[in-house]
């Protein structure tokens, strides 16, 4: 995958996040030739919390860690940033207007709505609505910006239009969270290949100023303190999005950046047990990515 080297305003519009890893570097032979597979064995990991994690790191371009990568996992809110992409990719086409009210009424509501529900019986501008589900994950936010899309449909379309052809989209919130078969799942591995086509890749459907607005999103959301960022190095700086299942699942998606150098991509699914708490869950994500960050280079293994 070509990575680019003419996106240097994205850089621009994140200079005051102080993220450097944002920069281009131009693609080489060697680079095209030495990509490899690390190994790293997450089963004891597993064995010690219980569950089943699914995870990918990898250095755009670059070596890679996968862990049960091709296996699918119930999505979650990490959905809620591709739903922001593909409301963008709208906007850039003269479809949508980030400035464009949308009511908000009760019957909208389902559960977890911190910035929805204040609105009740007012509006909320499409570019409210995607840092809401972006930042801090409502709700009605991502049912409303699914109707305003299109509906299922397409949102199913958007990913195809990305080269993503397995992930699954079926329901709203909140049941598109509930374990049902192959509904609402993704892989780690099309996580991780959806993050890179849109940050990474020069074939990226956004815009620079896009890019750069839903990454400062991504900077600024306040969830998941204790699983990706909790295992990058210190001086690393991380957009993500979190999603989580009461009954177990608790993923966590996004680039990590180091101070100097190109942003590392990882998707991270766990499904944990039902009687495993919060705090063991955060935890196996968080050591899950300084373990494959330490194999990609990075630090020390927890």
């Amino acid at each position: 995958m070509a990575l680019r080297t003419d996106r240097r305003s994205v850089l621009t519009g994140l200079g005051a996040l102080g993220v450097m890893g944002c920069s281009r570097r131009t693609e080489t032979a060697a680079d095209v030739a030495s990509p490899k597979s690390i190994a790293v064995d997450f089963a004891p990991l597993e064995a010690r919390h219980g569950g089943r994690l699914g995870f990918t790191a990898q250095v755009p371009g670059g070596d890679r860690v996968d862990w049960r990568s091709s296996e699918r996992f119930v999505y979650c809110s990490t959905f809620k940033m591709y739903l922001a992409a593909a409301t963008l990719e709208r906007v850039q086409r003269g479809e949508e207007r980030l400035d464009r009210p949308v009511p908000v009424t009760a019957a909208d509501m389902v559960s977890h709505a911190p910035v929805s529900e204040p609105a009740i019986g007012s509006s909320l501008t499409i570019e409210t609505l995607c840092k809401a589900v972006v930042e801090v994950s409502d709700n009605p936010a991502a049912n409303i910006l699914i109707r305003e899309l299109g509906g299922l449909d397409a949102l199913r379309a958007w990913y195809r239009s990305i080269g993503d052809q397995s992930t699954t989209v079926d329901r709203l919130e909140p049941m598109m969270n509930r374990l049902d078969g192959d509904k609402d799942t993704i892989t780690p591995a099309q996580s991780a290949a959806n993050l890179e086509r849109l940050f990474v890749s020069a074939e990226t459907p956004l815009t620079a100023e896009n890019e750069t607005r839903l990454l400062r999103w991504m900077f600024d959301s306040p969830t998941g303190m204790d699983r990706i960022k909790a295992g990058v190095p210190a001086g690393w700086r991380v957009a993500h999005k979190t999603g989580t299942g009461g009954y177990g699942p608790t993923n966590d998606i996004g680039l990590a950046y180091p101070p100097s150098a190109d942003p590392v991509v990882i998707a991270a699914y766990f499904h944990g047990t039902s009687d495993s708490t919060p705090e063991q869950r955060d935890t196996v994500i968080a050591d899950a990515t300084r373990m494959a960050l330490a194999a990609l280079g990075h630090g020390a293994a927890a």
